[in-house]
């Protein structure tokens, strides 16, 4: 169970680890973690570009689940870090039924935060027969309102923060910001590239949580992960069309799912996570009252674990 501190389970390291080559650009890190013989679930990770971390395989009992997670394209430990180049969202729902294969499973429980709902809803819609549910946190339905709001709409709430993204930028360039830091980020020359990622960075990293949080120590391939991919997928509309994740909803409404929403989420805010309940009736949304967008927020990864053990047979959906 999870310990008396925390709402996750106990730290957990991977049974099995490894690399698998996708193309003939991009590699992909991936581990198995928890019982063998236990409920299949994917991770999904958040960015996109983000990649993973020892605490995301805490929400699943090691006992009664077995954790399949993987740094995506050009993210965490999969090669070449940061590289947007054949990296769409088409080609990760390939990767993720190339995994599933290599693990020879029928189904799984499909999990994934922020970008990682993202990816989720997407790669249910492309293969529902391969989902025995979902649990979804953070809404991203990678619309151009979601896209308007993560970068100038946040500016009503923390003015500081777009001023400083905004700075850089010469005044010319600032009426379409992310065109700008694409033209940056995507950049060769790394004089450029560096200074626009870590801005980048620095403007999501800073609105996670509720509640101010200590700085971080510097992460280079965090900003370069997130900074190139965010930009790049934004630019492209996460390859959809407009609201093509709520209007392909039948594809997936008769699979069970928890929706854990941050109700003071600066990143995600809740207006998506209700519009995909409202297209999902069997869905369950649990609105987090003192929560922003982190996956650690205590709220949060109270009711993601509380989750995770509803999709345990004889406790909730299954």
């Amino acid at each position: 169970m999870p310990d008396s501190l925390s709402p996750l389970f106990p730290v957990l390291s991977p049974n099995r680890h490894g690399m698998l080559a996708v193309d003939d650009i991009h590699t992909i890190y991936w581990e198995e973690c928890g019982n063998p013989d236990g409920i299949p679930v994917l991770f999904l990770h958040g960015g996109p570009g983000a990649g993973l971390s020892p605490q995301h395989r805490r929400f699943f009992d090691p006992q009664r689940y077995r954790v399949i997670l993987f740094d995506q394209r050009g993210a965490g430990k999969s090669t070449p870090l940061g590289e947007w180049r054949n990296n769409t969202t088409q080609l990760l729902i390939a990767d993720i039924e190339r995994l599933r294969a290599q693990f020879g499973i029928d189904q799984w429980l499909v999990f994934g935060g922020s970008w990682g709902s993202t990816l989720a809803l997407a790669y249910g819609q492309a293969h529902p027969e391969a989902c025995l549910g979902f649990v979804l946190r953070g809404i991203f339905l990678c619309t151009q309102a979601e896209i308007d709001w993560f970068i100038e709409g946040v500016r009503w709430f923390y003015p500081e923060l777009y001023a400083e993204f905004a700075a850089p930028i010469p005044a010319e360039e600032r009426g379409d910001l992310l065109a700008a830091y694409v033209k940056r980020i995507l950049s060769s020359d790394p004089a450029v590239y560096w200074p626009a990622a870590r801005a980048w960075s620095r403007f999501e990293g800073r609105r996670v949580y509720l509640m101010p949080q200590p700085e971080d120590a510097p992460n280079d391939a965090l900003d370069l992960g997130v900074g190139r991919l965010e930009s790049h997928y934004m630019a492209n509309l996460g390859f959809f069309e407009e609201d093509q994740l709520i209007r392909n909803m039948a594809r997936i409404a008769h699979l069970p799912a928890v929706i854990v929403q941050g109700r003071y989420d600066a990143i995600c805010p809740p207006l998506s996570a209700y519009r995909l309940q409202q297209a999902w009736p069997g869905a369950q949304l649990e609105m987090i009252p003192d929560a922003g967008h982190g996956a650690l927020e205590h709220g949060i990864a109270s009711a993601l674990v509380r989750a995770t053990e509803r999709f345990v047979p004889g406790r909730g959906f299954v």
